[in-house]
């Protein structure tokens, strides 16, 4: 009731949200009013999904005492929103720290906020808003020992910050993008390219899902039609300060300096200008460095900056690919994994980039930015995330923003059937049957049965929650390396859960462990090609260490004893602190439970995949064949 309350108080603000977004960060007002829209959406999903975290037979959820909440400036008002109301939804008090260009949007959001909490009798300092600086106190803040959790949307390199003062600091983050859309020759280049400009510079470019780079495949490289396309598309946009409704790329947060100025001043070798980038003339005096008319350069070859680089502006570079194939190793190229786009009418083309783009929001034959809450979640791969992975707007998010602990699960079943189970998972918990007791086995059982039942209710789907028809928007997961480890007090029938829902989830797990397993179950796992160590604590460090220097899993899930943290926790800051924090490495340390909601997660990527089904109005169905 308080989240749909601050839901209409937003809604109420509407006005006040768009001058204060206009003022401040530039947001054209077609824009700010899009964001007002998502801050709504936010506050009415999370207050649904909210009430799904005491429904998860075998565990029970236990709230943040604390969750630090600092957003970016370029969404100052959805993104603030997002993870104020998450942290609230998810019963933990915040402190929400808004970005120094971005206060009075915070402050509206807070009011918003606080006006509920009063309607409902709720205390205000459940939320707790704070104007520091970015140094010291800032410091302060994210690494001081009570903050539970923090979310942030940013850089990976402020997540890299952040951990480099508190490596142990549970930190849910939605960093950097370097995304790029794909267009095929079967592709409808005009729709292509208006898509294109508007993905590339909505909001100045300004967007971490923002199109920055576009690799035109085979002809589609040579036409000099849809190069004319884009160049008109480009110089037809009306570039103008906030303050006027008419425009629609407003300014840079301010003046261009360092990367960002290169890439709208200088080429790289190779390349030119199909649009040269320029400061608007006779612009207002606050605007007369900050308004640039977008740029289009051409000839990016690979591996060069405009290729690998984000540059967080209003500049586009064009790169060319003989092959789909080849458009895709560019495509997955860069350090990020946030959006990628594809422009076809050929399924053989969208059966393949589905198999191999690396990024978390896909988007078929539309613009690649303006995720909406539910029907597109939010976050990507690679180091477009930091943390868990679970994506804001979507079914899992409020999981990640507290802990698990295991309940009974209910009482014993009367049958010990492993009937419906996957015949790789009967045989391993049969393999380890003789080392277990019969509690220990039906524990096992059941867990092994809740996985098989959330795999064909959830994480085995293809789901399509909006259903309208002329779009369709698709989440799914994918499978992810894991590394498992057992601390030395975790019990035979914990780790063997957790590897079961490795093996249901269909993806690589490695096991390692401080003594040796059953002899049944070694060569079970043997068959499954899941390799296991037999090491100590600071063996098993100093391996993650190589591997992850090398590329290795960038996720580990910790089994420790159920109830006693204190080995697990020593073992998660033994490894935070010779890794030094390493944000590409997530933890999953919760419980060990029965719940297939919880335990298949940590083996799991969620993906979007957002299809535009119709041509003018009329539906167009060929993406059903392939997915």
């Amino acid at each position: 009731a308080v989240l749909q309350a601050v839901a209409r108080a937003l809604e109420s603000r509407r006005g006040e949200l768009i001058e204060a977004a206009a003022s401040e960060t530039g947001k054209v007002f077609a824009e700010a009013d899009v964001e007002v829209s998502e801050a709504v959406d936010f506050a009415s999903y999370y207050a649904a999904t909210a009430k799904e975290l005491d429904r998860v037979p075998g565990a029970v959820f236990v709230p943040a005492r604390l969750t630090v909440v600092t957003p970016p400036w370029n969404f100052p008002i959805a993104i603030p929103a997002g993870g104020v109301l998450a942290a609230l939804a998810a019963g933990s008090g915040v402190v929400f720290k808004p970005a120094p260009q971005a206060r009075r949007c915070a402050a509206v959001v807070a009011e918003a906020v606080w006006e509920a909490l009063d309607a409902a009798g709720i205390p205000r300092d459940v939320l707790a808003l704070v104007d520091i600086d970015e140094g010291e106190l800032g410091r302060q803040l994210i690494a001081h020992e009570r903050v539970d959790r923090v979310i942030l949307t940013g850089s990976w390199e402020t997540a890299a910050l952040f951990r480099s003062w508190r490596p142990d600091l549970p930190l849910l983050a939605e960093t950097s993008g370097k995304n790029a859309m794909i267009v095929m020759p079967s592709a409808d280049l005009d729709l292509a390219a208006s898509d294109l400009v508007k993905s590339a510079f909505g909001h100045a470019g300004q967007k971490c899902s923002a199109a920055s780079l576009a690799i035109l495949v085979g002809p589609v490289a040579r036409s000099a039609r849809f190069a004319r396309q884009l160049v008109d598309a480009t110089e037809s946009l009306r570039v103008g300060p906030p303050s006027d409704p008419r425009s629609e790329v407003g300014p840079v947060i301010e003046p261009p300096q360092g990367k960002l100025a290169w890439a709208l001043t200088t080429l790289d070798e190779g390349e030119q200008w199909l649009v040269e980038p320029r400061l608007v003339d006779g612009a207002p005096a606050e605007y007369s460095e900050r308004l640039w008319r977008p740029g289009i350069r051409t000839g990016v070859r690979p591996g060069s900056r405009m290729h690998l680089e984000e540059f967080f502006g209003p500049v586009m570079g064009v790169m060319h690919a003989s092959s789909l194939a080849e458009a895709i190793d560019l495509q997955n190229a860069v350090a990020y994994g946030l959006t990628a786009g594809l422009y076809t009418q050929d399924p053989a083309d969208l059966e393949l980039w589905l198999d191999e783009v690396q990024a978390g929001n896909l988007y078929v034959n539309r613009g690649i930015t303006g995720a909406i809450v539910q029907r597109q979640p939010f976050g990507g791969w690679k180091r477009s995330s930091v943390g868990e992975g679970t994506k804001a707007g979507g079914p899992n998010y409020l999981i990640g923003l507290g802990s698990w602990r295991a309940t009974s699960g209910g009482a014993p079943s009367s049958t010990l059937h492993l009937r419906g189970l996957d015949t790789r998972i009967t045989d391993l918990i049969e393999a380890a049957q003789p080392s277990l007791d019969y509690e220990g086995f039906e524990w096992l059982r059941r867990g092994a049965l809740s996985d098989a039942v959330m795999w064909d209710r959830e994480f085995g789907r293809v789901r399509d929650v909006s259903r309208l028809g002329v779009e369709r928007n698709l989440f799914r997961y994918r499978s992810v390396p894991v590394a498992v480890r057992a601390t030395a007090d975790a019990t035979w029938q914990s780790v063997l859960r957790v590897v079961v829902a490795g093996v249901r989830a269909g993806g690589q797990f490695s096991l390692s462990a401080p003594v040796g397993l059953p002899g049944p179950v070694r060569r079970a796992l043997g068959e499954l090609d899941a390799p296991v160590f037999v090491e100590t604590d600071d063996e098993w460090i100093a391996r993650v260490r190589h591997e992850r220097s090398a590329g290795g899993s960038g996720r580990v899930r910790v089994v420790g004893r159920a109830g006693a943290p204190a080995t697990s926790e020593a073992l998660q800051e033994a490894l935070a602190a010779a890794t030094g924090g390493d944000p590409d490495l997530a933890v999953y340390a919760h419980d060990v439970t029965t719940a297939g909601r919880l335990e298949l997660l940590p083996f799991l990527h969620e993906q979007s995949v957002s299809i535009t089904a119709h041509r003018f109005g009329n539906p167009d169905r060929w993406s059903e064949a392939v997915i």
